[in-house]
C-alpha cells in the first residue's frame, strides 16, 4: 500500500526583519534609479521578492518608505562618521579625518548623491518631517564645535569658524565634485571620474580646508 505522501514544501518561516530590509534595499535602488515620483511600489516589491501589500504593512505607503530609505542614508554617514573615533584626536588630524571620510564616503555611495538630490527637488518635504534625522545631526555639531575650540586653544585654527558652516563646506566640496563629475569632465576634458583625479580632489579639498582654518 503507497505511503501518503507528504507536503513537499515547508511552510516559510516569518522574518519580519528580513522582508522588511529587503524591501528597504529594493527601494533605494528604485528610488534612486526613479525618483519618488518616477517609483513604482510594483516594481520594489518585485526586486525584494515579496508580495506587493508587504509594503503597505511594514511602511504604511510609498512616502513612508522613502523617507526610511533617506533616514537609512544619513545613520550610514553619521556611522561612518562615529567610526572615525574623532574624539582626543589632534584638531588637525580630527578634521583632516572628518574630510577623508566625507569625501570618501560619498565616493563608495553614488546612489546617497541621487537620493539628495531628488529629496532637494521635492523642497525637502521628507527630511524636514524626520525627528531622526534632526537628532542625527545634533552630536555632529557639537563634535565639530569641540574640534574647533581645541584647535583654537592650541593656536592652529583661527577664531570665529561656525562649525555648521564649516561642516557644509566640507561636505559641499565633496558633494559637488561627485554629483557633477559627467559635465565637469566634459567641460574640462578630463576624466574626473578616474582613480587619480578622485585622488587629487580629494588631497585638494583637505588642502583647502586647512589652510582656510589657519591663524
Amino acid at each position: 500500500m503507497p505511503k501518503p505522501r507528504s507536503n513537499d514544501k515547508k511552510p516559510q518561516r516569518r522574518d519580519p526583519a528580513g522582508t522588511r530590509q529587503k524591501l528597504l534595499t529594493a527601494a533605494r535602488r528604485e528610488f534612486a534609479n526613479s525618483g519618488l515620483a518616477g517609483a513604482r511600489v510594483d516594481e520594489i516589491a518585485d526586486r525584494a521578492g515579496v508580495n506587493k501589500q508587504l509594503v503597505y504593512h511594514y511602511f504604511g505607503d510609498k512616502d513612508a518608505l522613502y523617507l526610511a530609505v533617506l533616514e537609512w542614508v544619513y545613520e550610514e554617514i553619521r556611522a561612518q562618521e562615529r567610526k572615525l573615533n574623532l574624539e582626543g584626536l589632534p584638531p588637525q588630524q580630527a578634521i583632516r579625518k572628518l574630510i577623508e571620510g566625507s569625501f570618501d564616503h560619498l565616493a563608495a555611495h553614488p546612489d546617497f548623491i541621487l537620493l539628495l538630490n531628488d529629496e532637494n527637488r521635492g523642497g525637502a518635504r521628507h527630511v524636514r518631517g524626520s525627528r531622526k534625522l534632526e537628532a542625527m545631526h545634533s552630536p555632529l555639531v557639537s563634535m565639530v564645535s569641540k574640534i574647533l575650540r581645541e584647535g583654537v586653544r592650541a593656536g592652529i585654527f583661527r577664531k570665529g569658524v561656525n562649525p555648521v558652516h564649516l561642516y557644509i563646506s566640507i561636505a559641499g566640496l565633496s558633494y559637488f565634485f561627485f554629483s557633477n563629475t559627467p559635465t565637469l569632465s566634459a567641460i574640462f576634458g578630463k576624466d574626473l571620474g578616474s582613480a587619480a583625479a578622485k585622488r587629487a580632489r580629494r588631497k585638494h579639498v583637505v588642502d583647502l580646508v586647512l589652510q582656510a582654518l589657519r591663524p
